[in-house]
């Protein structure tokens, strides 16, 4: 497996993990509402980046939804869980940077299924 695959499968893992962890918390927490939306995009993303790489993907732009994907959902999870949880965002714009990097992650894979493929005659 190629080294960007293996680090995308990774960080689906860590990032299923951490969905599943989060659900649980969101449960019994104040805000509950907020952290399930983060739980729910994390392993809803994970699942897509685990699937597009788990096949051994070694089509760039394949890997390149794959990453956008997951760099936007832990950015859009992450900000929507730190302001929950501490009240405060290490940056302002990360969820709606998050969220529109997941539109074109899933837009890009949606190109990819075209890209490089040879026309029949």
């Amino acid at each position: 497996m190629a080294f960007w695959s293996a680090t995308l499968l990774f960080l689906a893992g860590l990032s299923g993990a951490a969905g599943v962890a989060l659900s649980a918390y969101a449960a019994h927490a104040e805000g509950g509402a907020n952290l399930t939306t983060a739980a729910t995009f994390l392993l809803i993303h994970a699942a897509a980046v685990a699937g597009l790489c788990a096949g051994g993907a070694t089509r760039r732009g394949i890997l390149q939804a794959a990453t956008l994907l997951m760099i936007g959902a832990i950015l859009f999870s992450g900000d929507i869980s730190l302001r929950t949880l501490n009240g405060t965002s290490p940056w302002r714009m990360a969820a709606p940077t998050g969220g529109v990097m997941l539109i074109v992650g899933w837009l890009w894979l949606a190109l990819a299924a075209f890209a490089g493929r040879r026309a029949n005659p």
